[in-house]
Formats: structure tokens, C-alpha cells, sequence
């Protein structure tokens, strides 16, 4: 008689692995222009300090205790743009102000490119065609 080898069954071929749909982004404005918002809507002279702009935007819905850490990098990078102004504190705590370096200095730019335009290509162009950035 002859033996025959019983068929060795080839393990059946994975199904490539579905990659998840990506998260969608949710509709609103971030964290940052939220606290520009709150610090913008103080009325207090010496800043707003970092509690009182967690109830701030507790007050406006957005999650604080879930998102702190966001919270507290945003402000750091506001400070660090310049726009928001460090009165008392260091890194993410102490009370904030808005700056008023940043309003002028947009300005500044406007003008600067537009004599570089004027002093480079002797050209004269009329201060109607910029606008602010």
C-alpha cells in the first residue's frame, strides 16, 4: 500500500488590520483663543490670575480638570508669542494680562515691509493695497 502524506493545511491568510477612522476634529474655537477671550473680557487691572481663568472657561463649558494640561501649555505659548503678558508668576501660574506690544506690533511689520518694498524696487506704492496681517 502506498502512504500518502495527509495534506498540510496552510494557516488561513490574515484579514489586513482596518485602520480606525481618524477622530474628528471638534467645531469651536481651542483652548488658546478661549483664553484670550477670557483674559480680554477682564475688567481687573493687575491680570487675571490662573484660577480665576480655570472658572472662566469652566463657566463657558469647556472641560478644566478633563484638559489642564492643555490649558497650561496654551498659556505658556501665549506668553511666549507675546500675546498675553506675564504681570506676577512664572511658567503657567500667576495672573495674565493682554499685551499691548502685540497690537503695535503688527503695525510695525505693515510699515517695514512696505519701505522695503519702496526702498528695493523704487517703487512707490500707495499704503491702500496692504492690509494688516
Amino acid at each position: 500500500m502506498a502512504e500518502t502524506a495527509p495534506a498540510v493545511a496552510a494557516p488561513p491568510a490574515k484579514a489586513p488590520k482596518k485602520k480606525s477612522a481618524a477622530k474628528a476634529k471638534k467645531a469651536g474655537p481651542g483652548v488658546g483663543e478661549l483664553i484670550v477671550k477670557a483674559v480680554s473680557a477682564s475688567k481687573e487691572r493687575s491680570g487675571v490670575s490662573l484660577a480665576a481663568l480655570k472658572k472662566a472657561l469652566a463657566a463657558g463649558g469647556y472641560d478644566v480638570e478633563k484638559n489642564n494640561s492643555r490649558v497650561k501649555l496654551a498659556i505658556k505659548s501665549l506668553v511666549t508669542k507675546g500675546v498675553l503678558l506675564q504681570v506676577k508668576g512664572t511658567g503657567a501660574s500667576g495672573s495674565f494680562k493682554i499685551s499691548k506690544k502685540q497690537q503695535k506690533c503688527s503695525k510695525y511689520r505693515i510699515y517695514s515691509v512696505y519701505n522695503m518694498l519702496q526702498m528695493y524696487c523704487n517703487v512707490q506704492y500707495n499704503m491702500t493695497q496692504f492690509t494688516y496681517f
